[in-house]
């Protein structure tokens, strides 16, 4: 079960609705605790409302900002404008690409399928696939 600040929630749910249609993306980092204190906002280089890639650059700038201010990667986020926060087969195509360079670190896929009451859920890789962990919004 990992905690998750309801201002950073907020964040991330505001800019999935400034993208809608197209899926959000980016970067929360952690403190020296691991524990969720920014959000770093990034573009979708697919511009897609199907799948998303972090802007290079973005990322890059992003983890160094990251490492200015002393703290980790703790989640990539994006949304899903017309479905569940469940992992696609893209977005497990994606992460397992990625997975030798961040094993430890978490996938938060924000729903917009309600746009009223977006949905968010958290989830790791494990053997080869995304393994669901509980996350509370406070």
């Amino acid at each position: 079960m990992v905690d998750l600040d309801d201002v950073l929630f907020k964040e991330i749910v505001e800019q999935a609705r400034r993208e809608f249609p197209n899926e959000c993306c980016g970067v929360v980092a952690a403190d020296e605790d691991d524990r969720p204190v920014r959000v770093f906002p990034a573009r979708n280089s697919d511009a897609s409302s199907a799948t998303y890639r972090i802007d290079p650059r973005d990322l890059m700038r992003i983890f160094d900002d990251i490492d200015a201010m002393g703290g980790s990667l703790w989640a990539f986020f994006h949304s899903h404008t017309h479905s569940k926060p469940f992992p696609s087969k893209t977005d497990l195509r994606e992460a397992a690409q990625v997975h030798d360079w961040f094993p430890d670190t978490r996938y938060l896929i924000v729903s917009l399928m309600d746009r009223d009451r977006p949905e968010i859920r958290s989830f790791v890789m494990r053997d080869g696939d995304f393994a669901e962990e509980g996350i509370v919004i406070a």
